[in-house]
């Protein structure tokens, strides 16, 4: 429990969860673009379309999308482990505290889909 009785720990908790969504996000757009690297290099070289296969980046970009989706996820996990110490007094009254858990857990939600899409898109399905 804390004892500092002061609203800006609560605060503190709160931009470090949204740092947490900014690194998600970062993670997951690099790697999508590391996964259709493969794509803009057949194009720029002009070489005749091929079949899309499992290529190294379509592998190493799907796993920064889910490791961008999974520290979105976790994010939450670990602030709510965070406001389970606050007293009462130290968030505002009124203060919703679930906005940036709703939105982090959305990232999270739309990045996994998306690397089951690219994974499904890839497959022929």
């Amino acid at each position: 429990m804390s004892d500092l009785n002061d609203p800006r720990v609560f605060f503190a908790a709160e931009r470090t969860l949204m740092a947490w969504n900014r690194t998600g996000l970062t993670l997951m757009a690099f790697g999508f673009v590391i996964e259709r690297f493969d794509l803009f290099v057949t194009m720029l070289a002009r070489l005749p379309e091929k079949p899309l296969d499992h290529g190294l980046s379509f592998w190493i970009g799907m796993a920064f999308i889910w490791l961008g989706a999974a520290s979105s996820a976790l994010a939450v996990v670990q602030y709510r482990k965070v406001l389970r110490t606050l007293n009462p007094n130290e968030v505002p009254q009124g203060y919703w505290v679930n906005m940036g858990v709703l939105t982090n857990l959305a990232v999270a939600a739309l990045g996994f889909i998306l690397t089951a899409y690219l994974f499904i898109s890839h497959s022929g399905g």
